[in-house]
């Protein structure tokens, strides 16, 4: 079976802030993902399999249901865990990341997965059905139209991407997975918006619009009628570019734990989200992680004014308080005054 072309994530014209935001989250996924609002039509769904494409085979061990790392005990699953204990061979094997499709239509037995408690009763142990959030594992986790979601999916896929695990317990019966994804969210406004509380736990957030240059709107067209015609001619074309970018973010990972920040940074943090009048504490600390991750990015081994600045739009605008039938305002002026103080 011939395998399916992707449109090469490089050759998306223009959206710069959306491909910073999901390069951002895929070499730190601590950011707590991405959603992304805007119209229909301006390439949200083809950056993020883009994006997969792009990046480079991981191991994976060979037959886990959640593709554990052999390398890293510390997030593997029971089943991997008992055998590193037991000093057994972990055969590893090469993989892709995947994106895995959350459909709007998913309840939450589908998401987190099922216990088979007949089973367990019979024979003494746990038998788990594996759902979406386990498919997810180290992988990407795509909802498109999140807003159309039950409130209460929402919350199960925001506490999995903040905590790392997913755990299901069903009758006194208990079983626990790593459930470690970047989680993107896409949405079209016009048909409804998050609510604030669930808004506050995407780490970042990105709002695109169509290109309203007539220069990029050609380019746009003509790379994609010249896609279509020849993919395999057209992503040979794009290699180099990728090629540099994949060794980009692969850098950017292994730096991002070598970066270090002023504590006077910090404080700048603080005051601007009080001036800001932003609620609570998360967004001074994914100021903190968007800032460390954007300097990885930038081969900086410390945060600077500037990184923060850059952090501060993927950040704060959804994060400040609202009235009713008000439109948000983000005083980027004030985000300059302060940090370049």
């Amino acid at each position: 079976m011939k395998r399916k072309c992707v449109y090469p994530f490089t050759a998306i014209v223009g959206q710069d802030t959306m491909k910073k935001a999901l390069i951002l989250n895929i070499i730190n996924p601590e950011l707590g993902g991405v959603l992304i609002k805007g119209e229909k039509g301006t390439a949200k769904s083809t950056a993020v399999r883009a994006l997969a494409e792009l990046l480079p085979a991981r191991e994976e061990v060979k037959g886990c249901m959640f593709a554990c790392d052999p390398h890293d005990r510390g997030n593997a699953c029971e089943e991997c865990m008992k055998k590193m204990e037991k000093g057994k061979k972990i055969e590893g094997v090469m993989g892709k990341m995947k994106v895995i499709d959350l459909p709007v239509s998913a309840t939450e037995d589908r998401v987190v997965g099922t216990l088979d408690i007949e089973y367990a009763i019979k024979n003494g142990e746990k038998k788990f059905e594996k759902g979406i959030l386990a498919q997810a594992n180290r992988n990407i986790l795509y909802v498109d139209e999140v807003n159309l979601l039950e409130d209460s999916v929402v919350d199960i896929l925001l506490d999995s991407a903040a905590m790392g695990v997913n755990t299901i317990e069903r009758e006194g019966i208990s079983y626990s997975h790593p459930a470690r994804f970047v989680l993107i969210g896409t949405m079209n406004p016009e048909e409804g918006d998050l609510r604030p509380q669930l808004l506050d736990r995407f780490g970042l957030v990105v709002d695109v619009i169509g290109e309203k240059s007539v220069d990029k709107r050609v380019e746009v067209i003509k790379n994609r009628l010249e896609f279509e015609k020849n993919p395999e001619e057209f992503i040979a074309k794009q290699e180099d570019n990728q090629h540099k970018l994949r060794e980009r973010i692969v850098k950017a990972q292994e730096m991002l734990s070598k970066v270090n920040m002023d504590e006077k940074l910090l404080e700048k943090i603080a005051r601007l989200c009080i001036e800001l009048q932003v609620d609570g504490h998360r967004a001074d600390i994914s100021m903190i992680k968007t800032a460390l991750t954007i300097a990885a990015f930038n081969g900086k081994e410390k945060i600077t004014a500037e990184d923060l600045i850059e952090a501060s739009e993927l950040v704060l605008p959804h994060r400040m308080r609202k009235r009713p039938f008000e439109e948000n305002s983000f005083d980027f002026e004030l985000v300059k005054r302060i940090m370049e103080e």
